[in-house]
Order: structure tokens, then C-alpha cells, then sequence
């Protein structure tokens, strides 16, 4: 049976550069859709985030640079909290699957892996 799913990823860059943001994003999206053999028909959404460090470019550009033409993208700013991790993308897919929750595979890339090591995969 499909059921709509939550898919989540983060991802670092190094400094706050439009295409570094593009790059990244699209390297993020690109595993997250290896990971879990989604199709792009079949995610119904994608939120991203930024850290407030981050403002030279929207990461849902990205996605549109993939094809995710009629995908329904937003952006937001993550709050500044204090000793929080810098300069990182994070997004959330809701993706129409037949995996379990168990089965779905979150990416967290590069310097974003210290957010959730409980998802490390060896």
C-alpha cells in the first residue's frame, strides 16, 4: 500500500556561494533519490532550510535544475540557535512510496553526518 513519506538530508558547504548552495543541494538530492529509488513523480514536495549563514541562493533552485518542474518547493531559514552547527542545506522530501518507514534511507553528507550519527551507514 503507498503511503506518503518523510525523507530527510543535510548537507555543508564551505562558504556561502551560490553555486557551492546549487552543487550541494543537488548532490544531496541526487543520493537521497539513489538511496531510496525514488522516482520524481513521485515526490509530492520538498522543504528546504538554510542556516541564516546562507543567503546567496535558494536550494530548491537546484531542484529545478534537476527537472523537479512541478514539484511544490519552498525555503525557509532555520532559527539562529546559539552553538548550532554553520552553513548547512537540510531538506525534507514527501515522497508517495511503498517502503515502510524503517526502509526509508535520510542522508546526512560531509560535515551535516554529526547531526544524526545514529544514521551512519558503514
Amino acid at each position: 500500500m503507498s503511503a506518503v513519506r518523510g525523507v530527510r538530508g543535510a548537507i555543508t558547504v564551505e562558504r556561502d556561494d551560490a553555486e557551492l548552495l546549487l552543487s550541494a543541494t543537488e548532490r544531496l538530492l541526487r543520493e537521497i533519490v539513489a538511496e531510496n529509488a525514488i522516482d520524481s513523480d513521485d515526490v509530492a514536495s520538498a522543504l528546504f532550510t538554510l542556516t541564516p549563514d546562507l543567503v546567496s541562493q535558494f536550494p530548491a533552485a537546484a531542484a529545478r535544475r534537476m527537472g523537479w518542474t512541478r514539484v511544490p518547493l519552498l525555503n525557509f531559514t532555520e532559527i539562529a540557535v546559539p552553538g548550532g552547527l554553520p552553513r548547512v542545506i537540510r531538506v525534507l522530501l514527501h515522497v508517495n512510496t511503498e517502503k515502510r518507514q524503517d526502509e526509508i534511507v535520510h542522508v546526512y553528507l560531509d560535515g551535516a553526518r554529526v547531526l544524526r550519527p545514529d544514521l551512519e551507514r558503514s
